[in-house]
């Protein structure tokens, strides 16, 4: 004998609250925020990495033209600054 199923009301189901328009704009703001701050650190990565390669290449004698170890060179100089400046400006936030 198999047994019998009966349906049963579910009265105790609460819905969920329903976000506001404001709420659901302050959450997207947010979001938008973090997002933003996780771009500018992948710049500040790839302006590193960047770095790293322009001093090999400063670095690296005559294999390479004497204006490109100098544009190199130059970059080296910058780019750590230019580092700091997108930290800075990103912690005021």
């Amino acid at each position: 004998m198999s047994p019998s199923l009966s349906v049963v009301a579910d009265n105790d189901r609460h819905s969920p609250k329903q976000e506001t328009v404001a709420e659901r704009v302050r959450r997207l703001q947010m979001e938008a925020k973090q997002l933003a701050k996780d771009h500018v650190r992948t710049l500040s990565a790839a302006i590193l990495h960047a770095e790293q390669i322009a001093a090999e290449i400063a670095e690296g004698g005559d294999a390479y033209p004497p204006g490109i170890r100098d544009l190199a060179r130059r970059f080296v100089e910058d780019a750590d600054a230019r580092v700091q400046t997108l930290e800075a400006i990103s912690g005021r936030q």
